[in-house]
């Protein structure tokens, strides 16, 4: 089976949102995984990565997988993860909302942002995310149409990552990322259900293809009692002789 690693990882992503595997217990060892789930130890090894990447486990030294705590919605700063596929690990209801998607020349802010010419056209698309009945998410993606031509509703609506990558047969790569916490602005209460919420956590992302093509700028605005932003790193310990 095709990608089977990323089956494994959405079933125990439900699982452990479904409380099977509650916060602070370990989740079974890779032998056993690799008998449930009947496939290789490599395949469990990088369903396991994904998760600890995702912030759903913790790989713990003579213990194992540690679950963590889920209370809000984890989102993996250092990850370039569509919206689809944040939905799908939290395995929550979800919808997008396409308020607006159009063709236009480059501003000459966003030229300068995406590095490209004025002359060049960009779509913009202005979509909110609704998860579990309510609108948290307001993303703003501006995205370069000689790069990615044929963009429409239904795309919007779905995945433009999956469209990029399985229609057009293009390697996203990388993204520089930047975060802030914003005023809200009028847009955001018009968009969002905010709950009397003032300030929204901001992500302003920079998003290559895998020749270094800077091809999109998100503005990506989140409310901020839904969602906990993670990043997992490690120290590399300096070898000293």
């Amino acid at each position: 089976m095709k990608n089977k690693y990323l089956v494994i990882y959405n079933e125990l992503v439900r699982m452990i949102q479904n409380g099977k595997f509650q916060p602070g217990h370990t989740l079974p060892s890779e032998h056993e995984l690799t008998s449930f789930f009947t496939t290789s130890r490599e395949t469990i090894r990088k369903a396991l990565s994904l998760l600890a990447q995702n912030g759903y486990i913790q790989k713990v030294r003579g213990k194992g997988s540690v679950v963590l705590d889920q209370s809000k919605f984890e989102f993996p700063v250092s990850g370039l993860t569509s919206f689809k596929e944040l939905s799908d690990q939290l395995g929550q209801d979800f919808r997008t909302h396409v308020h607006e998607l159009t063709l236009g020349l480059a501003s000459e802010p966003m030229a300068e942002r995406l590095n490209c010419e004025g002359d060049r056209k960009l779509w913009k698309i202005i979509r909110s995310r609704e998860i579990a009945g309510e609108r948290i998410i307001l993303d703003k993606d501006y995205i370069r149409e000689d790069l990615v031509p044929g963009l429409d509703k239904s795309i919007a609506e779905k995945s433009i990552y999956e469209y990029i990558e399985n229609q057009l047969g293009l390697e996203i790569s990388f993204a520089k990322k930047e975060i802030v916490v914003e005023p809200v602005t009028e847009e955001d209460e018009t968009r969002l259900d905010l709950n009397d919420h003032r300030q929204v956590v901001v992500i302003r992302s920079y998003v290559y293809l895998a020749d270094a093509t800077l091809f999109q700028f998100t503005e990506s605005r989140h409310r901020p009692d839904k969602f906990q932003f993670v990043d997992f790193a490690r120290r590399t310990k300096n070898r000293q002789d």
